[in-house]
């Protein structure tokens, strides 16, 4: 598990109250060894760390090494935060697939969203899906040695020769390989298939769902999701997004294997994103069909789950005929059922006055119509000179939380300069949702 050149773990801070504040740890501490074996990155930081006893070795800015015997509780974390949170170097992603977004991106924006991760310790950690085409022998040996589940992966065809195609990669069949080991490992897995029109979708994604399924149980979950396109396809492969009714026959397709799956092993396994049903016009499907929602940060029953808690908090509430008037933006998909949510608020609270502005996204192009890509140009664009009363709902996914900024660079301050009008951030859950309409904090 070591590699040849030592790797440097410096310390950013430590948790007040913690292990590695007890023991005088601080910033700029370096950690060197524990139990004497070198520290590639934040798995064998863990796997080392989680014993009730071991010993550290740390240097000091100064230079002095310090030996630190630890005896705690098992599992029970030192609270020390690095400078780099994976100890070590992100891994990039040298495929270029057909679909790619940030291939889609126009020029001058901010560094960061020209990066393409394909890191399978990012998928455990923050549910990021990986190519596997990037991974070496070595780091599918570590994650099976770690036991690290569950692993996403982007799949998109079990079609190995038409895989290397979409991934312009020759190795991107092969890679398929590594699902295998991880099967026989007991690695718990979900997958992705991002279906392009006329490529991987019809017989192709029948045979995928069906290579897929015979990785289950440790294959938990499928999800089909649309490519998305942008304006700025110049050069790139020519991909035409799907309309209305071929929304329709993808969600019917999945639904006839969700069938076969239920009878066989009692789950469905594949699922839809929501854009397909909002995409079709098809009702949104009850909270059981999405089997706990193992794919919602993939954009699988987020709406379900929304809806489901904005009942739930209303249901807590006895309601009021208070005046009071504001407004909401959002994408041009989840417009209709924002006028829905909203119907169910004014239910129980009938003198709220919202208007709900589905903004067109001229920025990236009128193709993208979700939320989490609306930038501050549109909304200051469009919403100038428009009725938004006492302040406007922004949902989280448009901004960056800690620089409070858009896409596009603008800032939500800027937005507020431009609009004249308060500003309110809300987090994607129907509890956060009714409380901002309502007026509550």
């Amino acid at each position: 598990m070591s590699r040849k050149n030592e790797k440097h773990h410096i310390i950013k801070d430590v948790e007040a109250g913690s292990i590695a504040e007890q023991i005088e740890l601080s910033s700029g501490d370096e950690l060197l060894r524990i139990n004497g074996k070198q520290i590639v990155d934040v798995f064998d930081y863990h796997y080392l760390t989680q014993e009730e006893h071991f010993i550290l070795l740390v240097r000091k800015p100064s230079g002095e090494e310090w030996e630190i015997e630890i005896e705690k509780a098992y599992n029970e974390d030192l609270g020390i935060h690095f400078i780099e949170s994976l100890m070590d170097s992100y891994h990039s992603c040298r495929n270029k697939c057909i679909f790619c977004f940030i291939d889609q991106m126009p020029p001058g924006m901010r560094e960061t969203l020209y990066f393409k991760d394909d890191d399978a310790r990012l998928s455990f950690l923050q549910g990021n899906y990986i190519t596997l085409t990037n991974m070496s022998d070595e780091d599918v040996e570590r994650i099976c040695f770690y036991k690290l589940s569950p692993i996403n992966i982007s799949v998109h065809t079990m079609n190995r020769e038409l895989r290397c195609k979409m991934l312009n990669n020759r190795f991107a069949g092969e890679a398929l390989d590594k699902i295998q080991k991880f099967y026989h490992a007991g690695i718990t897995m979900n997958s992705q298939i991002v279906l392009c029109r006329g490529i991987n979708d019809g017989a192709e994604l029948d045979y995928s769902i069906e290579e897929l399924a015979k990785w289950m149980p440790f294959m938990e979950s499928v999800s089909v999701v649309p490519a998305g396109m942008t304006k700025y396809r110049q050069n790139l492969y020519p991909l035409k997004p799907f309309t209305k009714e071929e929304m329709a026959a993808v969600i019917h397709q999945i639904h006839t294997w969700q069938e076969k799956f239920l009878a066989r092993f009692g789950v469905r396994f594949v699922h839809a994103s929501d854009e397909w049903f909002l995409g079709a016009e098809i009702p949104i499907p009850k909270a059981d069909y999405y089997e706990g929602y193992q794919q919602i940060e993939n954009g699988v029953g987020m709406v379900r789950s929304m809806m489901d808690e904005v009942e739930e908090t209303l249901e807590q509430l006895s309601g009021d005929n208070k005046k009071r008037e504001l407004s909401l933006a959002t994408g041009m998909l989840a417009a209709s059922v924002m006028n829905e949510l909203i119907a169910k608020i004014k239910e129980k609270f009938p003198e709220i006055t919202v208007y709900v502005y589905a903004v067109i996204n001229r920025f990236f192009g009128e193709t993208i119509t979700v939320a989490g890509l609306i930038t501050g140009t549109d909304l200051m664009e469009q919403l100038k000179g428009q009725p938004l009363g006492e302040y406007l709902i922004l949902p989280s996914v448009m901004i960056r939380p800690q620089e409070q900024d858009f896409l596009d660079g603008f800032t939500v301050n800027d937005v507020q300069t431009t609009l004249q009008t308060k500003i309110r951030i809300v987090q994607s859950d129907g509890a956060s949702f009714v409380r901002a309409v309502i007026g509550e904090s």
